[in-house]
């Protein structure tokens, strides 16, 4: 795929999301009420303002003749760092849909820690585990803003 295919495309699927959330504020009423903007006011312009951006995107890779919009978007080999990032990535997700989002999280930072960085084994226990710990407790605890526990970390609870 060239650059500027991906631009055309990525412009496409970013209008097709501002037209999602103009619609979805609609339904929230855009208006002015007495006590200020409606639920409703700031997506919808927020929407509007993303729309038009992309048409301008959409416009400016329609018309290039630059050499370089004819580039591969990504070389060969260049998949490689991106899957190191978007693999992890997506299982922290998936994890913490079934483990929580603390644990997901601790596994997430450990392995990304050892794998990418190769950080010695005693700082990647302690970052992976101080940085989900004091999240727990910084928002489910002083904050009282629950966290996703996944389907079996509601029996855990400090």
């Amino acid at each position: 795929m060239e650059i500027r295919q991906a631009d055309v495309g990525f412009a496409l699927l970013l209008r097709v999301l501002a037209v999602l959330v103009a619609v979805g504020s609609l339904q929230l009423d855009i208006g002015w009420g007495m006590n200020g903007p409606k639920g409703g006011f700031f997506p919808f312009w927020l929407a509007v303002g993303l729309g038009l951006c992309c048409l301008v995107i959409l416009v400016q890779a329609l018309r290039s003749t630059s050499p370089t919009s004819r580039q591969p978007l990504i070389r060969l080999g260049g998949w490689v760092p991106l899957l190191k990032v978007a693999g992890p990535a997506t299982a922290m997700v998936t994890l913490t849909e079934i483990i929580g989002l603390y644990l997901a999280a601790a596994l997430y930072i450990g392995f990304y820690m050892r794998w990418i960085g190769k950080h010695h084994w005693l700082l990647v226990l302690a970052v992976s585990i101080g940085v989900p710990l004091s999240s727990y407790l910084i928002f489910d605890k002083w904050f009282l803003i629950p966290m996703p526990k996944g389907w079996w970390g509601g029996h855990l609870s400090l």
